[in-house]
């Protein structure tokens, strides 16, 4: 059996205080978007070669295996359905890490469905929800994939309507660099946003330059100013609005496909230009 975990972008991303379990709450709005992984599962040929025999192809995968939000997805489930058999797993991945993208929660909350999927084990999408939470803050995201007004520290989800991007279209570029998320937050002054971004987000798609930011493009475009080149090149070609996701390093711009020429970017870049939301 195969799924297929997109990546998101963030629209407005504000921090808006420190908590005491060492997170931080914030604001923003999840957008899946149709760049995707593949994972694989089979029950195991040879179970003595271990209960969840892994493997990748694509991009890179930096870490032991055991970090890896497959494995520890597959951990979760395993403690709860002791009868889940030996299991082959294959994750081919292309959402480049460390980009802002979610793709590695995105990996680790379609296991769970898969997995689910897969065996029967019928849990719920409330509970799955639980256990995306125990893998990371934009796990949960993935399980209800759809946008959504994230608050908390990203758990807290309500799906919205953003009738303004249908029909439109996004380009994301990813300049091969990894930005360490505690260093951005570590740099983040927490705040509370001039308007919050369930009302920014009914204004037309031509006003949101003005009034939808990430609070994260401070640190990160000083640090780094091929990122800060990147949303500079897309504005001038065209797109309507531009932003960093997440923390980084991604960079989306958001287009009428009449008006928007694609920039060049050197060969070392990822670029994906594809249709935002159905029209």
């Amino acid at each position: 059996m195969v799924l297929f975990p997109n990546a998101k972008i963030n629209l407005g991303l504000y921090i808006t205080g420190r908590r005491a379990d060492g997170f931080h709450d914030l604001e923003t709005i999840f957008l899946p978007i149709p760049f995707r992984d593949s994972i694989e599962l089979i029950k195991a040929t040879d179970p003595s070669k271990g209960d969840f025999q892994f493997g990748t192809s694509g991009l890179s995968i930096e870490g032991p295996e055991e970090k890896n939000l497959c494995f520890r997805a597959w951990q979760i489930l395993k403690k709860e359905y002791s009868h889940i058999p030996a299991l082959e797993f294959h994750l081919l991945k292309q959402i480049p890490m460390g980009a802002g993208m979610g793709g590695g929660s995105s990996d680790g909350a379609f296991t769970l469905l898969l997995i689910n999927k897969k065996f029967d084990l019928q849990i719920p999408r409330k509970k799955l929800i639980e256990y995306a939470l125990q893998l990371g803050s934009d796990c949960p995201f993935f399980i209800i994939n759809q946008p959504v007004f994230g608050s908390g520290r990203g758990e807290i989800l309500e799906p919205i309507d953003i009738p303004s991007l249908k029909g439109y279209h996004i380009v994301v570029v990813f300049p091969s660099i990894s930005v360490s998320t505690s260093w951005a937050f570590s740099r983040i002054k927490p705040g509370k946003p001039e308007k919050s971004l369930k009302e920014a987000i009914l204004y037309p798609l031509a006003e949101w330059k003005s009034i939808i930011k990430n609070d994260f493009e401070a640190p990160v475009f000083e640090a780094y100013k091929e990122i800060a080149d990147i949303k500079s090149t897309l504005y001038s070609a065209g797109a309507l609005y531009a932003s960093l996701s997440g923390s980084g390093s991604t960079v989306f711009g958001i287009y009428n496909e009449h008006d928007f020429k694609l920039p060049e970017f050197p060969g070392h870049y990822t670029v994906r230009t594809m249709e935002l939301l159905p029209g």
